[in-house]
């Protein structure tokens, strides 16, 4: 059997790199933000955070909040043709006016 080579972050050294002048500590604004079911989301990894982050391929995707799971959103997403949903914490998601 061959041995998988690799965790979830692999290959991500651009997509996981924050802006100039951006390190140190996260936003608390950003980390307490609260959504309802049916706003506009993006979806956008913060690196400094660890938790509830989703694939590394839904990274700039846009979706809409279904739900609230304890302290994370799912999030509906078109992938494709198909509909998935994605568990995000907070952290994770910017809204998007409409």
């Amino acid at each position: 059997m061959v041995t998988r080579v690799g965790g979830a972050r692999r290959k991500t050294r651009g997509k996981m790199r924050k802006p100039e002048g951006t390190h140190g500590k996260i936003s608390l604004r950003r980390y307490f933000q609260e959504f309802t079911s049916g706003n506009k989301v993006a979806l956008i990894i913060d690196p400094a955070v660890q938790e509830g982050v989703f694939f590394r391929r839904f990274h700039g995707k846009v979706g809409m909040v279904d739900r609230k799971t304890g302290t994370c959103y799912v999030v509906k997403i078109r992938d494709g043709s198909k509909t998935k949903e994605i568990i995000a914490h907070p952290v994770h998601l910017r809204a998007i006016k409409e």
